[in-house]
């Protein structure tokens, strides 16, 4: 009986150009544009499914969702038009590129800055602290990152420096962004792939991380920071597509290097500093002061419904209709006694 031998492929292919785009009649699909609304899906759904477990209103946040969602695009695409100016206010640039965000640029930190200020918008309205929203939400947003990255593989770029390893990125000769100079058939490295790994990776830490230890009060947001760019930090040097250079004490990298150095510092530096805050004050609110839920005295036991209601009556009453009661009662209990006992008036 012959074995058909079986090899595991020497590269990861690319997807054809036309996979890029489709027709769906008269209108026209981006394969990029999916892979970010499939995020933008998958991280509502695991929002609100945190949402609910945490007992937080289920309307509130799909009320804070619709500011956020289009601040945090608009911010993303700012952000990659500010980190690679050249293709839209260089020599050769074109400004009708900038909002023609289907061909792809979102820059993360843009999203997070602006998607946070939509946020804030929307917690506002709703009686919410941002600091709740924030950590409810970061690991759907890394889900989102997860699935959107792969929008990148489709339009085939964003990719790294050129490699061997088994494991290397197809890039058509003839696309665009196949670099100048480089032969044929080299494989370069699946930056996409890489990031989408770590934020699959991420989403698995961040939600054992909340379960053992409850990170409350924006813990869990800054988390999410320090984690993302840590990654981030040494995919971004991978990556050979044109960029903002910086040069900063000598050293010259990409401006998102510089970011994510900047970020990863501030990120360490908060979650250490509200861990200590949250361990001197205890538990915090997650609503904005004056918008806590009241509490229903029908799901109170028995004995404690009581108690409150007292406690409420009399907090309630004058001070002087509290005198004339205890006098009241005074009262009553002289003219309980018989005649001749102690304490009775002659």
């Amino acid at each position: 009986m012959n074995l058909m031998s079986v090899t595991a492929p020497a590269s990861i292919p690319s997807p054809p150009a036309d996979f890029s785009s489709f027709s769906l009649g008269p209108l026209t699909v981006h394969t990029y544009a999916l892979c970010i609304l499939a995020g933008i899906i998958l991280a509502l759904w695991m929002t609100s499914v945190r949402w609910k477990r945490r007992g937080l209103p289920e309307e509130a946040v799909w009320d804070i969702a619709i500011w956020a969602i289009p601040f945090g695009i608009i911010g993303g695409r700012l952000y990659h038009v500010i980190s690679s100016p050249d293709a839209y206010f260089g020599v050769n640039g074109d400004l009708s590129l900038i909002p023609q965000i289907w061909r792809g640029g979102l820059g993360i930190w843009g999203a997070v800055a602006l998607g946070a200020v939509g946020a804030w918008i929307g917690c506002r309205r709703a009686g919410i602290k941002l600091s709740t929203f924030a950590d409810v939400g970061v690991p759907g947003l890394l889900l989102a990152q997860a699935v959107g990255r792969w929008g990148n593989w489709f339009n085939q770029e964003l990719f790294g420096s050129p490699t061997d390893r088994p494991w290397g990125l197809e890039i058509d000769a003839n696309n665009a962004n196949f670099p100048d100079g480089t032969a044929p058939g080299t494989l370069f490295h699946p930056t996409f792939l890489y990031e989408s790994l770590w934020c699959l990776a991420g989403v698995v830490l961040l939600l054992a991380l909340d379960k053992r230890f409850k990170l409350r009060g924006g813990r869990l947001f800054w988390l999410y920071a320090a984690y993302y760019t840590v990654g981030r930090l040494w995919i971004e040097i991978l990556r050979i597509d044109d960029a903002e250079m910086i040069t900063l004490f000598g050293v010259t990298q990409r401006l998102n290097v510089w970011t994510s150095v900047a970020l990863l510092v501030f990120s360490v530096a908060m979650f250490i500093y509200l861990t200590f805050r949250a361990r001197k004050g205890g538990n915090e609110s997650l609503y904005l002061p004056g918008h806590e839920p009241a509490v229903e005295t029908e799901a109170l036991p028995e004995d404690h419904k009581i108690e409150t209601e007292q406690r409420n009556s009399v907090a309630e009453s004058p001070a002087s209709q509290q005198r004339a009661n205890l006098a009241e009662t005074k009262n009553e209990d002289t003219g309980s006694r018989k005649p001749g006992t102690p304490g009775t008036a002659k």
